[in-house]
This record gives structure tokens, C-alpha cells and sequence, in this order.
């Protein structure tokens, strides 16, 4: 499929405009870092507490708040969870407390903090029942066990540990993790009158249920983030090496060069949005993923320069790299494109937890696909004119050299 036909672009003439336009993004992320004092670091790497708590109603963020700083916890943050597929997740809000003293103690004492401020602000009044939408199966199947309200006496079995499982299973997915009723309860094969009573009688129903509790230490932060620094130098140093070596050593130089650009102005977008986007494992996932996307942009482009190379022996360099560009232009929409269109539905559908990950991939698409030719490209033109170059000879492999000195010795 193409796009255009044969196109004639002069891309290498547009040069020092993506120059600029490379120069200003990278000196607005870097006032951003200045401004913010650097990224914003998730739990991941700077340890800390992150709860995700569902609420029957709409969810008062206020109230939470307030609770968090009476409780102590002045240093928090508070944001709606909501995920537009699941519509479960309207009420959801995220809870995150950042680390506050030393050691794994501190950091859980914080989580029942956490906890213990919710349960006292939004918690049943005057009831020293069990919350049933925090109930597990085993307790539950235990609780039925003694009540008996089906009149099993000895011959229960693993009756209840059923009737348990199916409980907990029509709560957490017919009704989103928390019951407002128990007669919600009531479409539940077993569950008849005497079991509704028992359970009314047994458990309390809050107006919040907790569905997740994280905690990371300040050292497994550390080194979480001193790996993912290494994973990334790793990974551009292996393709550093594949590059040079499948063709010539400035045109890996070029096409690292170009990935360092698009990973330092990923992360200017991060700081110039720092409020609302944080960095966790799941960006440096994608940042992974973009150093690989934007190398083998890149690569497309330099092996069809490779190609023309040897059938424009004559002409120079720019006017072979505009000829590749062009001829690869419809390729790199198609893909680039898809890839944009598929990452940023991701962004819009995929719900708090994927939202920074999601933004990572879109900018780092639209990128790294402009720096394969606005960055990559253009290095190794400048590198051939300032070694006094207009066209350069083929670029080939060391494997494709190699066989030529062995061919030009047999001749001999």
C-alpha cells in the first residue's frame, strides 16, 4: 500500500528546522526537571504506600483528604481511579502516601494508617461486625459453618465453602467488589432467605471496599531505578554494536543518537506534565519498547540508503537519503500510524493504572518516528560534509567486507 507516489521531499533541506524543533522540546523538558527538581517518581522508585479504594457512591475527595491529613498523612495524593471500560471503577480512587521514616515498619504503619482513617470516616457507625465486602472465603465459609442457617448440621461437607465462593463471586462481579444490600444477594443459587438473615446478622455492609494495597521499601526503589537506568544504557549500547556492525559505525552512532533524543524528550513531556503523569515500571516498559520502535525506524531508512547507494554511485548523499526517505514514507505512515492510533486508544480507553504508560507510548511513537528521519538521517549527512564527502561509497556490513578482501586476494 502507498500513500504517495514517488514523492519528492527534500527532507535534508528541512535539516535545521527539526534541528530546532529537536533543540526546543529538549530545552522545555529541561526547564521543566529544573522547575519540578527532576521526575516524578511513583512508589516504584521512591517507596511509599498506593491504595485503591472503591466507594459505593460517588466519591468524596474532600472528605478524603481531610481524613488523610487529621490522620497525619499531610503528604498525599488523592485522584480518581475511574477506568471508562469498566464501569465498576467510577467510584475507584487512587491513595498514594509517600514514605515517611525509615524501615519496612514504617511503611506498613503508614498502609494501616491509611486504612484505619478510611474506616473511621467512612466506615459503619457504631458497628462491631466484620465488613462483608472486605470478607474472604474462608472466613465466610467458617461463619456459614457455625450459623448453619441451611440446616445442614454434619452432612455441610464443603457446602458452605461453595455457597462461600459463589457468594463472593456474585459480589465482586455483579456488583463491583462492594454491596450497598444483602438482598443484592438474592439471584445467588443457595442463597435463600435464612442465609441473607444470617449474613445480615453476622457482617456489616461499609460504604467503601479496599481492592488493592501496595507497599514498596525506599531500598527496592533504589535499585529499581539504578536497574532500569542499566536496562536502558544496556540496551542502546547492544544496538549500538548490531548497527555498526551491520553497516558502518557513524550510522549506529546517528541511530543511538536519535534514540537518546527520543527518550530525553519523552521524559521532558513527563516533567513538563508532572502533576499528572508519573515514572513506574510500566514507563520504563515502554520507554524499553520505544528504544526498539524508534531503532528500527531508523534501520528501514539506512538499509534502503545502503541500497540506493549502489545504484546512485554518482550522486550525493542528500540527494540519496531524500530518495530513501521518500521511497520508505508510506511504509512509515502505515506503521507509525497504526501503532499511533493503537496507543493512543490505549491512552483514551485504558484507565487510570496504564494512563502514564499509555502517554509514554504516545509521544515516544510520534518521536522516535520524526527523529528517524529528522535526527538520524541528518547526523550522517553532516558527518560526510565535514569529512569533505558530497557522496560516499556503498555502506557495507563488516560480513560484506570481509568477503570482498577475500575475493579481491583470491584475484590476485
Amino acid at each position: 500500500m502507498e500513500f504517495f507516489h514517488e514523492p519528492k521531499i527534500d527532507w535534508m533541506g528541512k535539516a535545521k528546522y527539526f534541528a530546532t524543533l529537536s533543540l526546543c522540546l529538549l530545552l522545555i523538558g529541561a526547564v521543566a526537571a529544573i522547575r519540578h527538581h527532576g521526575l516524578h517518581y511513583g512508589i516504584d522508585f521512591k517507596g511509599g504506600t498506593m491504595v485503591i479504594v472503591r466507594f459505593s457512591s460517588a466519591p468524596p475527595i474532600g472528605r478524603i483528604r481531610s481524613a488523610l491529613d487529621a490522620a497525619g498523612l499531610k503528604n498525599n495524593e488523592v485522584t480518581s481511579s475511574s477506568d471508562i471500560s469498566n464501569a465498576n471503577s467510577r467510584n475507584d480512587v487512587m491513595i498514594r502516601v509517600e514514605q515517611n521514616g525509615e524501615g519496612e515498619d514504617a511503611l506498613n504503619a503508614a498502609k494501616q494508617t491509611i486504612l484505619t482513617a478510611l474506616e473511621k470516616n467512612f466506615g459503619t457507625p457504631s458497628s462491631s461486625k466484620p465488613d462483608f465486602n472486605a470478607v474472604a472465603v474462608p472466613d465466610l465459609a467458617n461463619y456459614l459453618t457455625r450459623r448453619d442457617p441451611l440446616l445442614l448440621q454434619t452432612s455441610a461437607g464443603d457446602r458452605y465453602t461453595q455457597l462461600a465462593q459463589a457468594l463472593i463471586a456474585a459480589r465482586d462481579r455483579d456488583h463491583g467488589g462492594i454491596l450497598t444490600n444483602f438482598n443484592q444477594l438474592n439471584g445467588v443459587e443457595g442463597a435463600n432467605s435464612a442465609v441473607i438473615a444470617a449474613l445480615n446478622d453476622g457482617f456489616s455492609l461499609n460504604t467503601f471496599s479496599v481492592l488493592n494495597a501496595q507497599v514498596v521499601g525506599p531500598t527496592v526503589g533504589a535499585q529499581l531505578r539504578r536497574q532500569a537506568i542499566l536496562a536502558t544504557l544496556y540496551a542502546l549500547a547492544g544496538m549500538l554494536i548490531y548497527v555498526a556492525f551491520r553497516f558502518e559505525w557513524i550510522y549506529g552512532s546517528a541511530a543511538v543518537i536519535a534514540v537518546f533524543h527520543d527518550v530525553l524528550i519523552t521524559l521532558g513531556f513527563f516533567c513538563l506534565f508532572y502533576d499528572k503523569f508519573e515514572i513506574s515500571l510500566t514507563v520504563i516498559a515502554a520507554l524499553l519498547t520505544l528504544v526498539g520502535y524508534s531503532m528500527n525506524d531508523t534501520i528501514v531508512i539506512f538499509d534502503r540508503v545502503r541500497e540506493n547507494l549502489r545504484l546512485m554511485r554518482r550522486e550525493p548523499l542528500p540527494v540519496i537519503i531524500n530518495r530513501s526517505i521518500n521511497q520508505t514514507l508510506s511504509r512509515t505512515i502505515l506503521t507509525s500510524g497504526l501503532t499511533f492510533l493503537t496507543v493512543f486508544l490505549l491512552f483514551v480507553f485504558g484507565g487510570q493504572v496504564l494512563r502514564s504508560f499509555s502517554f509514554a507510548m504516545v509521544v515516544g511513537v510520534v518521536i522516535g518516528t520524526y527523529s528517524s528521519f529528522g535526527i538520524a538521517a541528518p547526523i550522517v549527512v553532516i558527518w560526510n560534509k565535514w569529512r569533505g564527502q558530497g557522496a560516499t561509497v556503498p555502506v557495507a556490513s563488516s560480513a560484506e567486507k570481509r568477503a570482498e578482501k577475500r575475493l579481491a586476494t583470491a584475484r590476485r
